[in-house]
């Protein structure tokens, strides 16, 4: 009894420590652009979601501050309190649910392409296709017949097809059509789009249901006054989708 009693105390209060902090931390990769990634000039965070996590936290009143985590590592970290949340472009996946909570999305549904040196370039059987370790893009390419080679940075798979260790690389969209436009030609765009995942939300430990609660909130007033869309806009283009 007192074991059952003990373990309930200490859920209730895991429950409550993101918002009994005086800072509550945002987990994110900084290497992401233009989601998140580290600013050549300043050597600061910056990309669209420092902007709105810091938006969210002004509205939701709460005091936040970003923390740099390799991605392979972003899950496990925030289970073992290291912080609160995670914004890094993290797709919403039924797979993910299992060991985390989501927010509603803040990024809507959006498609994955494939990048090579030649349009023609095959992806299927018998192609090597790079993409980063743990994401939905990885999992996909591990079930569509191509040899899937993982690395643990996104740099690292747009590297591996420069350099002939790929044939082509598969993450989102976003990520990637800047690539292709900054190449001068070397890398493109093939014509192969995916739809993957549930949009980008907020990932967060299941029992911190307060502060999920507090960035729902947040999230849906600036869906609700614009200022969501008009964020997307700025970091991704007039043409990207919005909510």
């Amino acid at each position: 009894m007192k074991t059952m009693m003990l373990a309930t105390a200490v859920m209730a209060l895991t429950a409550g420590a993101a918002l009994a902090q005086d800072v509550v931390r945002i987990g994110t990769e900084g290497a992401y652009e233009p989601y998140n990634y580290i600013d050549q000039a300043t050597g600061e965070l910056t990309g669209y979601e420092i902007e709105l996590g810091n938006e969210l936290c002004k509205r939701a009143e709460l005091k936040c501050e970003f923390v740099q985590n390799a991605w392979d590592s972003i899950i496990p970290n925030l289970q073992s309190g290291n912080y609160d949340m995670i914004m890094a472009g993290m797709s919403i996946t039924e797979e993910r649910e299992e060991v985390i909570d989501f927010t509603q999305n803040y990024y809507p549904p959006t498609a994955s392409i494939y990048l090579a040196l030649s349009a023609d370039q095959n992806v299927g059987e018998g192609a090597v296709v790079s993409a980063q370790t743990g994401t939905i893009q990885a999992g996909y390419v591990a079930e569509s017949g191509a040899t899937l080679l993982e690395f643990a940075t996104p740099d690292e798979t747009v590297a591996a097809v420069k350099n002939g260790e790929a044939d082509a690389v598969f993450a989102d969209k976003d990520y990637l059509a800047p690539i292709a436009a900054d190449s001068n030609g070397e890398l493109v765009v093939l014509a192969n789009e995916v739809p993957l995942g549930g949009g980008v939300g907020v990932g967060l430990r299941e029992t911190d249901t307060e502060l999920k609660e507090k960035i729902n909130a947040a999230i849906q007033s600036m869906k609700d006054d614009g200022t969501l869309n008009t964020m997307l806009k700025k970091w991704f283009g007039d043409d990207t989708q919005t909510f």
